[in-house]
């Protein structure tokens, strides 16, 4: 009996998260039978991220910083038919195998009759926020219901997708900022985007450190200067420079 090779290239864009990201690590380990390739892409970082992800057993990639220039290489540089896509600073729940292996056996079940394949469609998990501020759960609300009825998941909420459905939409943009809403807009035009059913715990430090609702409307005006055509260069520069971020050391 044929043995079939586990389906999914995990593609993680990391900056500065040597303590964090072995907790992440550790999680997809506990699904052998599902990842196949875990990738960590360093963006230049300062501390040990590198040598934690080579320790615990993934491969590393250098790149310039930018988590869209370091998705893209991650994508490129890595083989399966399913590209799990996460940032450095998550955890995966317990049950979240389950629910991926849920999602792919969905995908397959669903055939276009025209082109005699499966009918591919993208998936994203719940987003929880690791901080116990009241106001984040109505955040977590907010973003449930932008995901389910815009089709509007960003990149905190992980992307799972077919490698053939990402191709056909150009792939990841190597652009520094506002590069999971630029994929997800070009994905929606040939798929659907669905919830997996599990959630995707981030590190709430962001949050908690700048204030929920000052955090919320700053990601808002990033949002709506990109619509008005401001370019990710100069949205990056405009985050990324904030005092306050490089005060406190919080992620890129």
């Amino acid at each position: 009996m044929a043995v079939i090779p586990p389906p999914i290239a995990v593609v993680i864009a990391a900056r500065n998260e040597a303590p964090r990201l072995p907790l992440l690590l550790a999680d997809l380990a506990a699904a052998p039978q599902l990842v196949g390739e875990i990738l960590v892409v360093d963006g230049a970082s300062d501390d040990a991220t590198a040598r934690v992800a080579a320790l615990a057993g993934a491969a590393v990639r250098a790149s310039p910083p930018g988590r869209g220039r370091q998705l893209a290489l991650g994508v490129a540089s890595t083989a399966c038919p399913w590209l799990l896509l996460l940032h450095a600073d998550a955890r995966l729940e317990p049950g979240w195998d389950r629910a991926v292996k849920a999602a792919l056996e969905q995908n397959a079940l669903q055939v276009d009759p025209q082109a005699d394949q499966p009918m591919d469609a993208s998936w994203y998990f719940d987003l929880a926020i690791a901080a116990g501020h009241p106001a984040l759960r109505l955040v977590e609300l907010a973003v449930a219901l932008r995901s389910r009825w815009r089709q509007l998941p960003f990149g905190d909420q992980g992307l799972l997708v077919p490698r053939r459905l990402l191709a056909r939409a150009g792939g990841v943009a190597p652009i520094p900022l506002m590069e999971d809403l630029e994929l997800v807009l070009r994905l929606r035009r040939f798929s659907q985007l669905r919830p997996l059913g599990a959630r995707l715990q981030v590190d709430g430090r962001r949050w908690q450190a700048l204030g929920v609702w000052q955090t919320a409307l700053a990601n808002a005006r990033l949002r709506r200067a990109w619509r008005r055509g401001i370019p990710p260069e100069a949205l990056a520069a405009r985050y990324y420079g904030s005092e306050v971020l490089q005060r406190r050391s919080l992620p890129r």
